[in-house]
């Protein structure tokens, strides 16, 4: 995903309703490391299409055993990728997804330490999978990545995230898997 990494096309599909999300508007997400809980409320009002498409991914336990691939200190840490499920295939970290894609839902919300959004190749309606929280202001990706929400407790956990140590591909070290709940 080019927030991060490069990514093999995508198949241009968006396969998600054009109507409102069909989640709760107080449905939030924990994902669980072994760092500890990072929390998540989601902004349904602002980016329906990628609040429905993480929540069914989600449910459907996708990204239950992906790991943080990608850490930048000062920026943010990355996760999502189905392919990080098997530790052999580190070249192929960032450049997987579901299957479909998700059109941009671009927003006037500042990429501000905590948010949540979409990580995406150059194609802007390429996001898929992928996601990424913010550990610093970076307000240079606004109106660039799609926000559809933030870190409403365990920021801390991700600071421990995105200092660990790295490698020249900014893959942490140390495997951080997740499981991902959402609750209603």
């Amino acid at each position: 995903m080019l927030l991060v990494s490069g990514i093999g096309l995508l198949p241009a599909a968006d396969n998600t309703p054009n109507s409102k999300t069909d989640a709760p508007k107080s449905a939030r997400a924990v994902i669980k490391t072994k760092f500890g809980d990072i929390e998540i409320k989601f902004y349904p009002d602002v980016a329906p299409k990628h609040v429905e498409n993480f929540v069914k991914l989600a449910k459907a336990g996708f990204y239950n055993g992906t790991i943080f691939h990608r850490v930048i200190p000062g920026f943010m840490i990355q996760g999502g990728d189905p392919n990080t499920k098997d530790s052999l295939k580190k070249d192929t970290y960032g450049q997987g997804g579901p299957g479909h894609t998700v059109k941009a839902e671009f927003s006037d919300i500042p990429h501000k330490r905590g948010i949540l959004s979409m990580a995406r190749a150059a194609d802007p309606d390429s996001a898929g999978s992928q996601f990424f929280i913010v550990v610093e202001d970076s307000r240079f990706l606004d109106r660039k990545y799609s926000v559809f929400g933030e870190v409403t407790k365990g920021i801390g956990v991700a600071d421990k995230i995105v200092n660990l140590p790295r490698d020249e591909r900014d893959n942490p070290r140390d495997r951080i898997e997740m499981t991902v709940t959402i609750v209603e």
